[in-house]
């Protein structure tokens, strides 16, 4: 079966957290015979939709799997962080026809929820491996 090449996008702020969900991703995407071709860090998960653009532009991965941490802070500001990003990564994924998954932990969640979610980076690589798969398997059937 052929390696699934996978591009990682990992934001920086909360780096405590993102790095641990960093090395759990390439451990997962080891385990499930997956490639990490490619890996951009951008200071933040608002930043995450440019640099996936780019990425997809590329055309040197099967799918993206975007990482980071949206802690609550004393405003909304996490909110519209979270949801916009979300939204633009959806869309890019949809405009490229590439898979790109979610392993953005929050928003309304403070750091110790963080710490908990650290294996959506696990869930987000296989997500991200099982969709390249089906799709695979649909467009030959």
């Amino acid at each position: 079966m052929e390696k699934i090449r996978l591009g990682l996008i990992v934001a920086e702020f909360n780096r405590d957290i993102t790095y641990m969900m960093e090395v759990l991703a390439r451990e997962h995407a080891e385990i499930l015979n997956c490639d990490i071709a490619e890996i951009i860090r951008v200071p933040g998960v608002f930043d995450i939709p440019i640099a996936l653009k780019k990425m997809l532009e590329r055309g040197k991965v099967d799918a993206v799997v975007t990482l980071g941490c949206v802690i609550e802070g004393e405003t909304e500001h996490d909110e519209v962080v979270a949801q916009h990003s979300a939204r633009k990564i959806l869309d890019l994924s949809l405009e490229y026809g590439i898979p790109v998954t979610l392993g953005i932990s929050g928003p309304g969640m403070g750091r110790i929820a963080a710490q908990e979610r650290i294996d959506y980076a696990k869930r987000a690589v296989e997500a991200a491996a099982k969709l390249v798969r089906r799709l695979r398997d649909y467009e030959q059937s």
